[in-house]
C-alpha cells in the first residue's frame, strides 16, 4: 500500500513539473512576440522569436509538454489574451499568419518526437547530437510551420501559394540561424543535465 502511494505521489509530482514547464514555455512564447516584430516586405507576417521559442521547446520538453506549451499559448490569444504579435489576440487566428501560428502545434510536436535522446559521449556525441537536433527542427519548426503558414496565408489573402512562399522566404534563412543556435545551444546544455 505504501509503495502504491509512493508511486502515485511520484506520477503527481511528474505531472506538476511537467505543468510547469509547459506553462513557463507558453510565458515565454508570449514573451518573444511582446519583445516586438520586425516586418518584411511583401508578407503581412513579422519575424518574432516566437519560432525560437518553439524550437527551444521542442528540443528541451517532450512532446506532450511542447504540445501542452504551444496549445496553452494559442487558447489564451483564442480566448482573447494579446499574447501574439503586435499585441493580437484571436483575430491572428484568422488572418494571414494564422496557419503559422496554428502550424507551431504539429511543428513543435514531430520536432520533439524527431530529437531523439542525447549523446553526451565528448565531442562526437554532441556533434552527432547538435545534427540530429537540427534536421527534427528543419523538418518540425520548418517546413511543418511553413507548410501550414504558405496553405493557410494563401487562402486568407488569395494571394496565388507560389506568391506567398516566394515573398516568405526572407523568413528561412532567419529560421535556419535559429534552428541552428537552439541546437548547438540545447546540445551543450544536455551534458551538463
Amino acid at each position: 500500500m505504501q509503495a502504491r502511494n509512493t508511486i502515485a505521489l511520484s506520477s503527481s509530482r511528474r505531472f506538476g513539473y511537467s505543468l510547469l514547464k509547459a506553462g513557463m514555455f507558453a510565458l515565454l512564447l508570449w514573451a518573444a512576440s511582446a519583445a516586438g516584430a520586425i516586418p518584411i516586405p511583401g508578407t503581412p507576417v513579422p519575424i518574432t522569436l516566437q519560432t525560437f521559442v518553439v524550437m527551444l521547446a521542442a528540443l528541451t520538453l517532450n512532446w506532450k509538454e511542447a504540445a501542452g506549451a504551444v496549445g496553452a499559448y494559442l487558447a489564451a490569444g483564442a480566448l482573447g489574451a494579446p499574447v501574439f504579435a503586435g499585441g493580437t489576440s484571436t483575430m491572428a487566428l484568422v488572418g494571414p499568419s494564422a496557419g503559422f501560428l496554428i502550424g507551431f502545434l504539429p511543428g513543435v510536436v514531430i520536432a520533439a518526437l524527431l530529437k531523439g535522446k542525447a549523446d553526451t559521449n565528448g565531442l562526437a556525441g554532441y556533434t552527432r547530437t547538435a545534427t540530429r537536433y537540427m534536421l527534427a527542427l528543419i523538418v518540425g519548426c520548418i517546413v511543418v510551420v511553413y507548410a501550414f503558414g504558405f496553405l493557410i496565408q494563401s487562402a486568407v489573402t488569395g494571394v496565388p501559394l507560389a506568391v506567398v512562399a516566394m515573398a516568405s522566404m526572407g523568413f528561412v534563412l532567419g529560421d535556419l540561424i535559429k534552428a541552428l543556435v537552439a541546437s548547438l545551444a540545447v546540445s551543450g546544455l544536455a551534458k551538463l543535465f
